[in-house]
């Protein structure tokens, strides 16, 4: 069994040295939420007064501008964020798409971070070990997983951490915006892995602009806005709603 409880989480991050407008532009970008000047530094209130509860069978997506928290909140669900305050309680194994290259070393090899990885993930290194072969030929890159990683182009590189990131079956499976890598051949297997690992998967969270990918994979929707949740429901009532106002807005930008 798996569950997801988040209650009354909050997450908030101390910018330092953050007095040009164009820093305190970046990190709302990155992190979403809401800035407050404070005497010595800028705080940003990346979540605030998240709950969910999740459990098995749930197909979530998270929706809303850039900057609304998406991309935090996954962090937070995949437990590179500790919350601030608040609790989060989370049993199951998770296998996270939010950063795809986490835990990987440019000065190792690739056969190398391909056991990095799969240790990241939980896995021992017998375990790790036996599963190197397939992923090595999955991955397709031959010869060059002796090589270095900073010898990889963007593109092999995520390949190699596609790979190795979709070889563990896990209970929880978060997503962002990662449905394909690399080239156009390499894509068509990328998907096909991921459609199984859906299917396997006892609870998603998966946030995209893509409104159709949503309506094809989730049930339920939350709305994110400055890093609180704005409405949740069922995903073509919210989404129904999120088209109206991303329409009401292009009107007024007209």
């Amino acid at each position: 069994m798996a569950d997801i409880v988040l209650k009354d989480v909050e997450l908030v991050f101390p910018i330092y040295n953050a007095s040009s407008r164009s820093l305190r532009t970046h990190v709302i970008n990155q992190l979403g939420g809401v800035l407050k000047p404070q005497k010595k530094h800028v705080s940003v209130d990346a979540l605030s007064g998240i709950n969910m509860t999740l459990t098995d069978g749930a197909r979530v997506g998270l929706i809303g501008h850039n900057g609304a928290g998406k991309t935090t909140l996954l962090r937070v669900l995949s437990r590179i964020y500790p919350p601030t305050s608040g609790t989060v309680q989370i049993s199951g194994s998770i296998s996270s798409l939010t950063n795809i290259t986490l835990g990987m070393d440019p000065e190792s090899t690739g056969y190398d971070n391909i056991l990095f990885r799969l240790i990241f993930f939980g896995l021992s290194f017998a375990e790790a070990k036996d599963k190197v072969p397939e992923i090595a030929e999955f991955s397709g890159l031959g010869e060059y997983l002796h090589l270095p990683l900073r010898t990889y182009s963007t593109g092999m590189a995520l390949r190699l951490a596609f790979s190795s990131g979709t070889s563990v079956k896990p209970d929880i499976l978060i997503l962002d915006e990662m449905i394909g890598a690399g080239d156009v051949t390499f894509r068509e297997k990328s998907l096909r892995r991921i459609e199984k690992t859906l299917d396997a998967a006892k609870i998603l969270v998966l946030a995209s602009h893509d409104l159709l990918l949503l309506e094809m994979y989730c049930d339920k929707i939350i709305w994110l806005e400055k890093g609180r949740v704005k409405l949740t429901g069922k995903t073509s009532d919210m989404l129904a709603a999120y088209r109206a106002e991303l329409e009401e807005n292009d009107i007024a930008k007209s």
